[in-house]
Parts: C-alpha cells; sequence; structure tokens
C-alpha cells in the first residue's frame, strides 16, 4: 500500500452539532485530524492540541472556526492552561475527545521505569487530566460529551505494544467509571476503539506485505480502516441521537474483534 486509502462516502449531519463547543487531544495528524476535520464540517467551534505545532496550525488555516495551541500533553499544567485558552476561544465546551496516542513498538526486556512512565505520559495520563480540565464548563453547560479513543491492539494481543496496550485497555475501565460519577450531570462518557487504521504514521512505519495479510485474514469486511470511519463514529456519540448512551464501547476494526 503507497498511501491512505482515498474512501469516498458521505457523512450524516449531526444538526444538534452546530455550534457546540468542541475539544481534540492530538489533533494534527492521523486520527485526530479527521476527527477535527469530521466536527468543523458539523459547524462546530473546534480546538485541539498536539506537539507538532508546524502541522496543527496547518491544519486549523484550512478550516473555519478551528482554533489549536500547540501543547506537549505531558505538561499537565500546560494541557490544562491550553484547553482553557481554547474553551474560552470556543464559548465552552460540550465535546471532549481523548485522542492522543503514541504506538510507539517496545520490546518488554527493554523497558525501563523511565520509560514506562513516558509512555503513560502521552497515552493515558493526559485523558484523565483533559477531562478535569472541562468539567466546570461542561456542567455550567447542563452537559456534554466525553469520547475516549481505544485501540483494539490489547484485544488482539498485538506484539511489541505491552506499555502502550496496557494504557489503551485502561480506557473501558476510565470510560465506566467516569460515566457512573459525571452521569448526574448529564455528561455522557463512551469509548471508541479503532482497529488497524491506515493513517499516514501506520503506512510508513508499520504496514508491510504480512500486515496486509493479517488485515484480508482477520477483517469480516472487505477494504481498509480509515480515519474518517472512526471519526463519524464519535460524531453520533457526541450528537444528541446518543442521548441515552453512556458507559458504552464501540468497535470499529471491520470485524476484527
Amino acid at each position: 500500500m503507497t498511501g491512505v486509502p482515498q474512501v469516498h462516502f458521505a457523512g450524516a449531519a449531526f444538526h444538534s452539532l452546530r455550534g457546540q463547543g468542541v475539544i481534540v487531544t492530538g489533533g494534527a495528524g492521523g486520527i485526530g485530524a479527521d476527527i477535527v476535520r469530521a466536527f468543523a464540517e458539523q459547524g462546530c467551534r473546534v480546538g485541539f492540541v498536539d506537539r507538532d505545532a508546524g502541522a496543527g496550525a496547518a491544519l486549523a488555516a484550512g478550516l473555519e472556526g478551528v482554533h489549536f495551541e500547540p501543547c506537549d500533553v505531558t505538561d499537565v499544567p500546560a494541557l490544562q492552561a491550553a484547553i482553557a485558552r481554547l474553551a474560552e476561544a470556543a464559548g465552552g465546551v460540550d465535546v471532549l475527545v481523548n485522542n492522543v496516542a503514541n504506538d510507539q513498538r517496545h520490546r518488554i526486556e527493554e523497558v525501563t521505569p523511565a520509560y514506562f512512565d513516558e509512555r503513560i505520559a502521552v497515552n493515558l495520563r493526559p485523558h484523565f487530566f483533559a477531562t478535569q480540565a472541562v468539567l466546570v464548563s461542561m456542567r455550567a453547560r447542563g452537559g456534554g460529551s466525553i469520547v475516549n479513543i481505544g485501540s483494539g491492539s490489547w484485544k488482539n494481543k498485538a506484539r511489541g505494544l505491552a506499555v502502550y496496550a496496557t494504557a489503551k485497555s485502561a480506557m473501558l475501565g476510565f470510560t465506566r467509571c467516569l460515566a457512573r460519577e459525571l452521569g448526574p450531570d448529564r455528561i455522557r462518557v463512551n469509548c471508541v476503539v479503532p482497529g488497524w487504521v491506515m493513517t499516514e504514521r501506520q503506512l510508513a512505519l508499520w504496514v508491510d506485505a504480512e500486515g496486509e495479510a493479517e488485515m484480508d485474514r482477520n477483517h469480516c469486511l472487505p477494504g481498509r480502516i480509515v480515519g474518517r470511519d472512526i471519526a463519524h463514529m464519535v460524531l453520533f456519540l457526541a450528537a444528541d441521537t446518543a442521548r441515552m448512551v453512556t458507559a458504552q464501547e464501540f468497535v470499529v476494526d471491520a470485524g476484527w474483534d
């Protein structure tokens, strides 16, 4: 495969999302960028953070009503300050998408305590503290939707991802406990679990002939998963159409799991 598959399909219009304030972590590239674009197309006021200042600025410049804050999400005070600025620009937060992640491969024998902590600081800790940062705004607005992005890697017992998969499997427990705690505030919390999504990063680093054959063997549906497939599920969960949906896990993996 030489590039991201070009999949053409018409997305639904979620009218309840128009004008909503949305924040996305890790939104400059890959799945995150597709999520940012999808919310912008719905007429939302979108803010996103990412450490890639160049890619983030370029994405925001091409979209109406989108604001970008460069940020290292491992710096919790900086992350929460960036979210506060984005919330002000959006006029409040109705939707948070905890997307940021990095699936760096590692051999378990080579993992040090410092490396372990750094991976958790990217793949788990920001989700908690980004959520903490939006609660005042969501409660003031009478509710909201939090969507955590998980991963099918731990379900599929992928090699070389023990620390990453540990963090991503925690998304389900985080989701369910938050849903119970925040439900009285009309804040819904759900988890979207992507399969192997054909982002530029995946294609450049990990997808080879063996990987292609593995997808062909395990997918129930022909074709490849792209970022828009994940973004459309996120839109559904953010919109009023999912008003009584919370504490749930939604797998988008072409039937692999």
